[in-house]
């Protein structure tokens, strides 16, 4: 990012930042002890890999998700957000409990409290808070609006009592709270890409560990931009087509003897297929298998400089995705035909699928064609107008204020 914009984000930053802390102010009638955000985040390339102990390259979003908070003395959990109008929810802390949590119209507020009710079954002595929340991340559009709220309320409540767990650490108590307290088997890539990520890199996510590093992924020196096309159609990881391919997946490593299908090397696939009688299983190993490769081959190229040569690699990752994982639809594909079909180097759906958003990358200066393409081709077929916008790899979580 050059200085110009650094400064610009910095700024806008603190504004929003200010904005939260005054939300909270006349919600609750006093002074926030603080601001933390957690951005949402892309994923590069590496989807549906992450529950299967395998590779991805997420980053985070200009996007974030804002936390102004205040500690409790009485053991309740008092939670806003300023995207409703259904009030504060108040929980018993002492009282959580996944198989009662939020629900209906504030269904949002299981993710914070999940968050709790995570961090005290961990032992951390978290006592009651007042939260206040807003946030830009769209919410349905696979750029991980959930992991962000849980990333930036578990920031928020750990030094608002002055708990100082590690980056991966907070990751791992995020995805805990979606797991086990709202339900969602997620794995952990997008908790640690909101909770680790750094500004101008991507994050080279090995999930088994996690471990990860950060490799350079500056479009603009290479003349070039990585557009998010959210396509409007909503997605729910909760139903069961998630969970459905995650038992698939664990149940034919199972068979194959292999503790999680980022074990089944890649030269050795054809033959472990051959042992796999289900054709639909056989398809999911596939893509698993030959996305954890493309991951290692577009990090290569990343690291050499070569951003350009990613585009093939994205593109066969979206046919992947959309003929062996059966995770796409027809406004993502026709989001990612039409950025192909007009110049970009690739593209590809990018979060869990069932909707939400598509990337394009293409020359900087190919982005009116582009857009003004896919917004016609959407038009022409009657589908809802998509919002496209180019994005950068921008900082992890923090505290604002």
């Amino acid at each position: 990012m050059n200085p110009t914009a650094h400064a610009t984000a910095h700024a806008t930053a603190h504004a929003t930042a200010h904005a939260t802390a005054h939300g909270f102010r006349e919600l609750y009638g006093q002074q926030p002890h603080g601001v933390w955000a957690a951005p949402g985040r892309v994923n590069l390339i590496g989807e549906h890999t992450d529950y299967n102990d395998g590779f991805a390259l997420p980053f985070a979003l200009p996007h974030r998700t804002e936390v102004a908070a205040a500690p409790r003395s009485d053991g309740l959990l008092r939670l806003h957000s300023a995207a409703t109008a259904s009030g504060v929810v108040t929980l018993d802390l002492a009282t959580l409990d996944p198989a009662h949590r939020p629900r209906g119209a504030d269904a949002w507020a299981a993710y914070p409290a999940g968050v709790a009710w995570a961090l005290r079954e961990a032992g951390l002595p978290v006592a009651g808070a007042d939260l206040h929340v807003r946030s830009d991340v769209p919410t349905g559009a696979g750029l991980s609006s959930s992991a962000a709220l849980e990333v930036a309320t578990a920031l928020a409540l750990t030094e608002l009592h002055g708990l100082t767990p590690t980056r991966p650490e907070l990751a791992a108590l995020a995805r805990r709270a979606e797991n086990a307290y709202v339900g969602v088997p997620c794995g952990i890539m997008d908790q640690t890409a909101s909770a680790c990520a750094t500004e101008g890199h991507v994050l080279r996510l090995d999930t088994r560990g996690p471990e990860h590093r950060h490799i350079p992924f500056d479009c603009a020196v290479a003349g070039l931009r990585l557009l998010v096309i959210d396509t409007r159609v909503k997605h729910d990881l909760a139903d069961g087509a998630y969970a459905e391919r995650r038992a698939s997946c664990h149940g034919a490593a199972a068979r194959l003897g292999l503790p999680a299908l980022r074990d089944l090397p890649y030269e050795e696939l054809d033959q472990a297929l051959g042992r796999l009688d289900d054709p639909v299983v056989r398809r999911r190993v596939r893509h698993v298998v030959t996305e954890n490769e493309r991951v290692r081959r577009v990090g290569e190229l990343l690291g050499a400089g070569r951003l350009r040569e990613t585009g093939p690699l994205l593109t066969e990752g979206h046919t992947s995705l959309r003929d062996d994982y059966a995770v796409s639809c027809p406004e993502l594909d026709l989001a990612v035909a039409t950025a192909n079909a007009v110049g970009a180097y690739g593209a590809r759906m990018t979060g869990g699928g069932f909707g939400g958003s598509a990337l394009a990358l293409i020359d900087a200066d190919a982005e009116p064609a582009v857009a003004r393409a896919v917004t016609d081709a959407f038009a022409r077929a009657g589908h809802t107008r998509p919002h496209i916008t180019p994005v950068i790899p921008s900082p992890g979580a923090s505290r604002l204020v």
